[in-house]
């Protein structure tokens, strides 16, 4: 069987492009398409319109990126990948897990029911509800309120006192606090690590002279010591099983106490900054944990060989 690999991203960029290629290079047939290119057509056998394949399924889809829209054009976007799970398409990542892990509040509850260590984090709608929490709150230390959708950095902001806190317009009515962890600094530290198939793949530290050490903020991509990546790549891969991501990248925080802690799972990650200072082809490592996934679906589910009995001669 020559697998069939769908690729949806509503971008087009560098890193789907490698994707498919190290894809092809590995004898997948593959097609790039827009998410929102995809629809419900119940006269289809799938109840599905896909431009490509010749409107056959795919036998497997990688979700690359996703664009914002609407609340209704998002729903049915996901509502695709849910169709192709129902369809039995596997999905990497799944719908479930994107919905887990876009929702910052779903994640770090997940992260912490899995018994992973993540900073204290409360989640609330209305000003009148985060100044309550801020109150109790703020004589422990400062607390960083972030988008409840969001990423690489933007609109994070520290909050020290009540009035730090933004109207509900700016929030879009939700407040997601975390507990700010101390740590050395500056310059500051923190980790990403790269989760695929099951095992950490790459990392990196990044390294600022702000406590927001995305890379797109400025943030210096480094080689994370040998004697430091066991314990990542164990809470990374826990993270990841947490959510159900089949692949991500892990963002992790050391405290001043040197107490490790999971701040966020991205189920879309970039990795460009990663690549870097990374030993191995981040993308050649997802096509090749797939068609492996591909593979030992496809054996699993084969027919159990006749076992033939060899019959003595002098019987």
């Amino acid at each position: 069987m020559i697998p069939r690999i769908l690729i949806v991203s509503d971008r087009s960029g560098g890193r789907s492009k490698g994707l498919a290629s190290r894809l092809r290079r590995r004898g997948a047939i593959v097609r790039s398409v827009p998410l929102a290119s995809i629809g419900f057509d119940t006269s289809t056998p799938s109840g599905l319109a896909i431009p490509a394949f010749g409107g056959a399924l795919p036998h497997a889809v990688l979700v690359r990126s996703i664009d914002g829209g609407s609340f209704e054009a998002v729903t049915r976007r996901l509502g695709v990948l849910h169709a192709f799970a129902k369809v039995s398409v596997p999905v990497w990542n799944s719908a479930q897990s994107i919905e887990r892990c876009v929702d910052k509040s779903t994640t770090t509850f997940l992260l912490k029911n899995a018994g992973l260590a993540t900073p204290e984090t409360f989640a609330v709608e209305g000003l009148e509800a985060a100044q309550a929490v801020a109150a109790r709150e703020l004589p422990k230390g400062p607390l960083v309120l972030k988008p409840l959708f969001g990423a690489q950095g933007r609109g994070i902001r520290l909050v020290e006192k009540l009035s730090d806190l933004p109207a509900i317009e700016e929030v879009n009515e939700v407040y997601y606090l975390q507990r700010y962890m101390k740590r050395p600094g500056p310059p500051f530290r923190d980790f990403r690590v790269f989760v695929c198939g099951g095992a950490a793949v790459a990392m990196m530290s990044r390294r600022g002279g702000d406590w927001i050490t995305n890379v797109n903020r400025g943030g210096m991509p480094e080689r994370v010591p040998a004697g430091e990546q066991d314990d990542l790549a164990t809470l990374a891969v826990a993270a990841a099983r947490a959510v159900g991501a089949d692949f991500a990248g892990i963002d992790i925080l050391r405290d001043a106490d040197g107490q490790l802690s999971v701040l966020e799972v991205n189920s879309m990650p970039a990795w460009s900054g990663l690549q870097s200072v990374a030993d191995v082809d981040i993308a050649d490592a997802i096509a090749e944990a797939l068609l492996k996934f591909l593979a030992d679906r496809a054996e699993a589910a084969a027919p159990p060989r006749p076992y033939r009995f060899a019959v003595p001669a002098n019987s």
